[in-house]
C-alpha cells in the first residue's frame, strides 16, 4: 500500500478494541509509520512483550498516554497515583528506546478532575502541579517528557481540572523544558479565542510535546467523552491550528485520537485507512 502521510501517528484509542499487535498491524498495513501507544494494551501482553512487539513492528512510538489523575489531596489515593506514575514513566522511556529512530519519549498526562465533594478547582489545579513537581525528578532521569493535555472545559469536573493551554502553559513553564511540555489537542482547545497566542508561546518555550487531532462534531452524544469526529467531519479549522503548530516550531509525528463509538465497532484496518485518507486530505500538517 502506499505509504500515508511521513508524520501521522495512529493513537491507539482510535482503534481501541484492537490488541497491540493488531494496532501495530493495522497501522503498518496502512502506511501509517506512528503510533500512539495506551497503556492498558501494553499492560495486557507486560512490557517486555510490548516492546519486542513494537520493535518488530518497525513503527515509531509518538506517545504514551495516558499518566497523570493526581488531584486527590495527600494520603494514600495520593501516593498510589504518584507510584502509578513514576511506573508509567519507565514504560514509556522503555517503549521509545524499543521503537523505531524518531520515537518520542513523551507520557501524556491527564490531571485528573475534582475530589469527592471538593469544590476548589483552582486548588485542585494547584494539586496538580504539585504532583508533576513530585515527578519531574524521575522523568529528567529516564529522559522522559511529561506532557500536560488541557481538556475542554465540560471535563473539568471528572477528567481535567487543566481546561486552557495557558493553564497548561503556566504549570510547565515552573519546570525545565526538556521535562515537562504541553499538547495540543484540537478537539480540547479549538475553541480557545486566546489558542493562537498561547501556541506561540508554547512554540517560543519549546514546550509543545505532542500536537493531537479530531474534530468536533454536533450534536454531541449523550456520552460526551465519545463525540469526537474523524478529522475533516466537522466545525474544527484543522489547517488553521495545523500552521500555527507549526509556525511555532513543531516538527514531530501527529496522532489523530478518535473516541468515538461507531468508529470503535467498525473493522480496525478500515479504520486505519480511513484515517490515513482523512488526514492526508483535511489536516493541513505539512509533510
Amino acid at each position: 500500500m502506499r505509504g500515508a502521510h511521513p508524520r501521522l501517528s495512529l493513537n491507539q484509542a482510535t482503534v481501541k478494541y484492537a490488541s497491540l499487535a493488531d494496532a501495530l498491524r493495522v497501522s503498518g498495513a496502512a502506511g501509517i509509520a506512528a503510533i500512539g501507544l495506551w497503556r492498558e494494551p501494553v499492560a495486557e501482553v507486560g512490557l517486555d512483550k510490548a516492546c519486542r512487539l513494537v520493535a518488530d513492528s518497525g513503527l515509531r512510538v509518538s506517545s504514551l498516554c495516558r499518566g497523570g489523575f493526581f488531584t486527590a489531596p495527600a494520603g494514600p489515593a495520593r501516593q498510589a497515583a504518584l507510584e502509578d506514575n513514576r511506573r508509567a514513566i519507565e514504560e514509556t522511556a522503555a517503549l521509545a528506546t524499543a521503537a523505531a529512530p524518531g520515537s518520542a519519549p513523551v507520557l501524556v498526562l491527564v490531571a485528573g478532575g475534582l475530589p469527592a465533594g471538593d469544590r476548589d478547582l483552582a486548588g485542585t489545579r494547584e494539586r496538580a502541579r504539585d504532583a508533576i513537581g513530585d515527578l519531574v525528578d524521575d522523568a529528567r532521569a529516564a529522559g522522559v517528557v511529561l506532557a500536560i493535555e488541557p481538556m475542554h472545559p465540560m471535563f473539568a469536573a471528572d477528567r481535567g481540572v487543566v481546561s486552557t493551554l495557558g493553564q497548561a502553559l503556566d504549570i510547565a513553564e515552573q519546570f525545565p523544558a526538556e521535562a515537562v511540555g504541553v499538547v495540543v489537542d484540537t478537539y480540547h482547545v479549538w475553541w480557545d479565542p486566546d489558542l493562537p497566542a498561547q501556541i506561540a508561546r508554547a512554540g517560543a518555550q519549546g514546550r509543545i510535546a505532542s500536537y493531537q487531532v479530531g474534530d468536533w462534531i454536533t450534536p454531541l452524544g449523550p456520552d460526551v467523552l465519545l463525540s469526537r469526529g474523524m478529522v475533516g467531519d466537522g466545525h474544527i479549522d484543522l489547517p488553521g491550528i495545523s500552521a500555527l503548530v507549526e509556525a511555532a516550531g513543531y516538527r514531530g509525528d501527529v496522532e489523530v485520537e478518535i473516541f468515538n463509538q461507531g468508529i470503535w465497532d467498525d473493522d480496525p484496518a478500515a479504520v486505519a485507512q480511513r484515517t490515513a485518507a482523512a488526514f492526508a486530505a483535511t489536516a493541513g500538517v505539512a509533510g
